[in-house]
């Protein structure tokens, strides 16, 4: 019977050390937590206190701008207008949540736009623009506002006559008698009359001139005389 009480007291001796250990380790926190403070409120003291100064240094210099009033309707608006405020926070951090979203697609987008743009000038096409702009300045400063409403006036004639002269046929008769004319201006020409007569027997030196004849007869057709 004494060796359990005994064994009952030891219990509660164990149990109250514990105790008086944990308020221990507690009083130890707290008086750390209460160290820390006292050593921020020191920080932050000089630093509180500079602020307040320049604060007031501040509000000195606009002072005659500020009313006490203008402030209190300021802060009404803005609480009135918490709501509003923070649905403008909320879409300004989806913007940022975006543009950070965008920005490896957009700087991939610019590096190819520079890459193609640099490609067209390798290619000379910014080259050809400069030459073509050069071409229109002669053109607009050679022509008058007359030369212009003439021109508008035929302009479906000259269309005409360039879709005319741009056909296969034309343009494979023009290039063909080009390539045999670089030929044969090299050659020797013998403007004799013996030469002349000896090509008039070629029944294609014939062909040409008739049909040279035939253009001749269709122009003079269309050119009336002037009347005197």
């Amino acid at each position: 019977m004494a060796d359990q009480s005994i064994v009952a007291l030891n219990q509660k001796i164990d149990a109250l050390t514990a105790q008086v250990a944990y308020l221990a380790d507690q009083a130890a926190i707290v008086e750390r937590q209460r160290q820390d403070r006292a050593e921020l409120v020191r920080d932050l003291t000089p630093i509180a206190d500079q602020a307040f100064h320049l604060a007031i240094e501040q509000l000195e210099e606009v002072q005659e701008y500020i009313d006490l009033s203008d402030l209190l309707r300021l802060a009404k608006r803005l609480m009135r207008n918490g709501r509003n405020l923070e649905k403008i926070l909320d879409q300004l951090e989806s913007i940022a949540d975006f543009s950070q979203t965008a920005a490896p697609i957009a700087d991939e987008a610019f590096s190819k736009a520079i890459n193609t743009l640099a490609d067209l000038e390798q290619k000379g096409y910014f080259t050809f623009a400069r030459g073509g702009r050069r071409i229109m300045d002669n053109i607009v400063t050679s022509f008058t506002e007359e030369d212009v409403d003439r021109l508008g006036d035929n302009v479906v004639l000259i269309l005409n006559t360039v879709r005319d002269m741009t056909q296969p046929e034309i343009m494979n008769f023009v290039r063909s008698t080009l390539l045999v004319a670089e030929q044969e201006i090299e050659k020797p020409v013998d403007i004799t009359y013996s030469g002349l007569l000896r090509q008039m027997r070629n029944p294609e030196v014939r062909r040409g001139l008739a049909l040279t004849m035939r253009v001749m007869q269709v122009i003079g057709s269309q050119t009336q005389p002037t009347s005197s």
